[in-house]
């Protein structure tokens, strides 16, 4: 084989694909470092060059954490622990050298680059199967898509793109790959690998056990509303095709809410239950197998877990996001903990409360795996990494899910004029919290709905404040609740500022600045992101 030699932004060297991970993740991990010279043999090959794409998700530099740093800029949360970096990105005063802003960018390039390498190599591939061939193909085309957008959202501006390449083009393997002029253009990249993805990949229901976690056409079509829902910011009709792909989903994709449970609180609860990792709601997620998976669960968790375990403490939620629910929607508790509520630790009940948070909440989405066990002897739990340093758990971590397809099918249909037709899917929405439904839902309707149904997930409440022009939101000091004794869950609190305001312009800090490191790597080629 010529060797071909590829830029990869962060990584100036030949795709180090293929090779193992040391922590489990999914049951489709690779095994070994095959040489590419002499891979593309069967299909257990291209199972192998497929899994590889999916080990970087698991990283705390992507979705472990350091993704999450540029969504705690919005205002449900802050820092928590003092954390110079974070507190950086909070503040929008980066130097884009932050590895919260560097390391992300590396490892999503290096899953396109993986991607590149089997949209390369399949349709060359020997001795294998038409069956594994194409589904093999279209996992690439996702994960190229999948990790394009991220990289796009973040770092794309509407008058200078972010850098892609691939064997489509003539000079793929010859060049640095080239800055895109938009990120528009990144956009039209992004849909058209994903629709490449949607017409190769089976169904989700289709998949045993051991390939669950893989691409499927339903978290393809899912990932193709939003990429079309952010390019709306600069292109109002690309609102037009969202409501049919979010139809597809439900009628082909067959996904659903969970429903049916004794309480509406159970209802919104079983989405992050670890027994509904693969529910009717899964789009897309990280999948988790105890040594796996994301460690977010245990980043947001107490610092120190109570002594009981490890946590680090981050990404508190705010005053702000706690009122903006309503009195009796559910999906509050479910989402925060505030001094005084009851959940359960290891087995034991007990009545949340924090030396360690700033704004005197924790998020609770993703505690239930921590509640397994007995006698607060975390050794019983088998729900929890065996390993502190590591707390990842056997949740999968979702990334996307159908409530948040039917909050963008609502969205697209206020957009395009037709409210009264978007009533049906954010009510559908409300209705499982056993909430009031709403006749003609306005972009105020859509906003408080898709806040609350979403906080702090991998939604990025700040990409939607800034793609709808909120920026007094954005702006506003932000509070918590200070209690006069930290280690009381009963203590009284006053309402204080927990941070300040700060200063975001829109003139610069609509996207992320690329690393200047990364810009003098390429001579120069590369240009800073516009106001930075």
């Amino acid at each position: 084989m010529k060797k071909k030699y590829i830029y990869i932004p962060a990584l100036m060297a030949l795709m180090a694909g293929w090779s193992s991970c040391a922590d489990k993740w999914v049951d489709t991990k690779p095994n070994g470092a095959p040489s590419t010279a002499f891979f593309w043999q069967s299909d257990n090959d291209l199972r192998k060059a497929t899994a590889a794409m999916y080990v970087d998700m698991k990283n705390e530099s992507t979705w472990g954490r350091d993704l999450f740093w540029v969504q705690d800029a919005s205002d449900d949360l802050i820092v928590g622990r003092t954390k110079a970096d974070g507190e950086n990105i909070k503040n929008f005063i980066p130097s884009g050298r932050e590895g919260y802003l560097t390391a992300g960018w590396r490892d999503l390039y290096n899953v396109i680059n993986r991607a590149n390498q089997a949209i390369e190599n399949i349709p060359k591939a020997v001795n294998v199967s038409d069956e594994v061939r194409k589904r093999s193909l279209g996992e690439a085309y996702f994960m190229r898509g999948f990790a394009h957008f991220w990289l796009a959202y973040m770092y794309g501006h509407k008058d200078q793109g972010v850098p892609f390449d691939g064997p489509e083009n003539a000079e793929y393997g010859k060049r640095i790959p080239p800055q895109l002029r938009s990120v528009t253009d990144n956009y039209a990249q992004v849909i058209s690998d994903l629709q490449k993805a949607a017409d190769m990949l089976p169904l989700f229901e289709t998949y045993g056990d051991a390939d669950k976690g893989r691409a499927h056409k339903a978290a393809a079509w899912g990932y193709m509303v939003k990429t079309y829902a952010y390019w709306a910011q600069f292109d109002k009709t690309k609102w037009q095709p969202i409501p049919a792909l979010c139809d597809k989903i439900r009628d082909e994709g067959h996904r659903a809410l969970i429903t049916g449970k004794a309480t509406n609180r159970e209802n919104y609860q079983a989405v992050f239950r670890v027994a509904n990792n693969w529910s009717s709601e899964y789009i897309w997620s990280v999948n988790s197998s105890i040594q796996g998976g994301s460690e977010f669960p245990g980043v947001i968790l107490e610092n120190k877990g109570w002594g009981k375990y490890n946590g680090w403490g981050y990404f508190q939620p705010t005053e702000e996001l706690y009122d903006e629910y309503e009195a009796n929607d559910p999906r509050r508790e479910v989402t925060i903990l505030k001094f005084g509520d009851e959940f359960t630790y290891i087995g034991q009940k007990t009545k949340y409360s924090s030396t360690n948070s700033l704004s005197g909440f924790q998020i609770n989405k993703y505690m239930e795996p921590y509640g397994y066990g007995s006698n607060g002897d975390m050794a019983s739990n088998t729900f929890a990494s065996s390993n502190p340093d590591y707390p990842t758990t056997a949740l999968n971590l979702p990334l996307m899910r159908y409530a948040e397809v039917l909050l963008f099918k609502a969205e697209a249909l206020i957009q395009l004029g037709r409210g009264g037709e978007a009533a049906a899917p954010l009510n559908e929405v409300r209705a499982r919290v056993g909430l009031a439904a709403i006749a003609n839902p306005t972009m105020t309707d859509l906003k408080h709905e898709r806040r609350v149904e979403l906080a702090c997930e991998w939604t990025d409440r700040f990409h939607d404040l800034k793609r709808w022009g909120d920026y007094d939101k954005i702006n506003a000091p932000l509070h918590g609740r200070i209690h006069a004794n930290r280690q009381d869950p009963a203590s009284p609190y006053t309402i204080q500022v927990v941070w300040p305001a700060r200063n975001f312009s829109p003139a610069k800090h609509m996207a992320w600045p690329i690393s200047p490191d990364e810009i003098a790597r390429t001579n120069g080629l590369y240009k800073q992101t516009p106001g930075w």
